[in-house]
C-alpha cells in the first residue's frame, strides 16, 4: 500500500474542469515533484489532498484512509501538513511561537489546564519548546538566532523558511510544499533543495510544487506533470526532462488546446 493514493480525481468549478481523472501514488520517504504550467491544477490538487477542496469524482487515500471528504484539521491529524503558495505567517508572533502553534495537534492542555498551571502543563510546554528548537536547528543561522524576533522582521526568504518550519513542527508523515523557493535567489533555492532532502532523510515524505526546474530536478526522486488539469507525464527527472509532451506544454501548450 502506498502512503498516498490519488485515484481518478476530478474537480470542476461551474463547468470548468480544474482536474480531470488524475491518478498517481506516493511511496513513503519519497520526494515527488508536481509541475506544470500556470493553471495546470497543481494547487487545486494540493487543496484536495489537504481537505480544502472537495473532489467532484475520485478517491484520495492516506495510509489507506479515505481523506477526500475530511476537513483540513482531520487530514492534519492523520499526519499531513502543508505550506501555501502565498505567505501565511502571523506577523506579530515570534519565530518560536510559530513553532509552538505548529505543535498544537500533539498537545493536551486546554484553556482550563493552562490557567491552573498543573505540573504536567509546564512539562508539556518545555517539551514543545525543545521540539521547536530542534526543528529550527534544521534551518541553522537562518532562523535559530531569531527565535525571539517577530515574523514581520524576517526577510521574505526567511518567512518562507518559517512556514516550512511551522509545518514540520506538526511532525507530519507527509509534507506538501507549494512553491517553497518563490522569490529566492539561486543560492537560497539550492539551500531549500538540501533542506528538502534532509527532511526526507529524517523520515518525512514530500510532495513539492515548484516552477524552478533546477529545484525540481535537483530535489525530486520522481516527477508528475499536469497540464490543463490532466496528468501528461510521470517518471524519473531525466525521463520527464526528455518527454516531448512536457516540452510542448512548457513551450506554450499542447496542440488542440484552447
Amino acid at each position: 500500500m502506498s502512503l498516498l493514493e490519488i485515484e481518478s480525481v476530478s474537480v470542476s468549478f461551474g463547468g470548468l474542469a480544474a482536474l480531470k481523472r488524475v491518478s498517481f501514488a506516493i511511496e513513503a520517504r519519497e520526494i515527488v515533484g508536481l509541475i506544470g504550467p500556470n493553471g495546470a491544477g497543481k494547487t487545486t490538487l494540493f487543496n484536495c489532498v489537504t481537505g480544502f477542496q472537495p473532489v467532484s469524482e475520485g478517491r484520495i487515500r492516506f495510509r489507506g484512509v479515505p481523506v477526500e471528504t475530511l476537513a483540513p484539521h482531520q487530514v492534519a491529524a492523520l499526519g499531513v501538513a502543508r505550506t501555501f503558495q502565498t505567505s501565511r505567517i502571523f506577523r506579530r508572533m515570534t519565530v518560536l511561537d510559530h513553532l509552538l502553534i505548529g505543535q498544537h495537534l500533539h498537545q493536551r492542555a486546554g484553556l482550563w489546564a493552562a490557567m491552573t498551571r498543573l505540573p504536567w502543563v509546564g512539562r508539556e510546554e518545555r517539551q514543545a519548546r525543545e521540539r521547536g528548537l530542534k526543528t529550527l536547528a534544521l534551518f541553522e543561522d537562518r532562523l535559530l538566532p531569531r527565535i525571539h524576533d517577530s515574523a514581520d522582521t524576517l526577510s521574505y526568504a526567511n518567512r518562507r523558511r518559517l512556514e516550512i518550519a511551522r509545518a514540520l513542527a506538526a511532525e507530519p508523515t507527509l509534507l506538501l510544499l507549494d512553491e517553497p523557493t518563490a522569490g529566492m535567489n539561486p543560492h537560497e533555492s539550492q539551500g531549500i533543495v538540501q533542506l528538502i532532502k534532509t527532511i526526507r532523510d529524517l523520515g518525512t515524505t514530500v510532495l513539492l510544487i515548484e516552477h524552478d526546474m533546477k529545484v525540481i530536478m535537483g530535489a525530486s526522486d520522481r516527477i508528475v506533470v499536469l497540464d490543463h488539469g490532466e496528468k501528461i507525464a510521470e517518471g524519473l527527472p531525466e525521463e520527464v526532462r526528455r518527454n516531448e509532451e512536457v516540452i510542448q506544454a512548457y513551450m506554450g501548450g499542447r496542440r488542440g488546446r484552447a
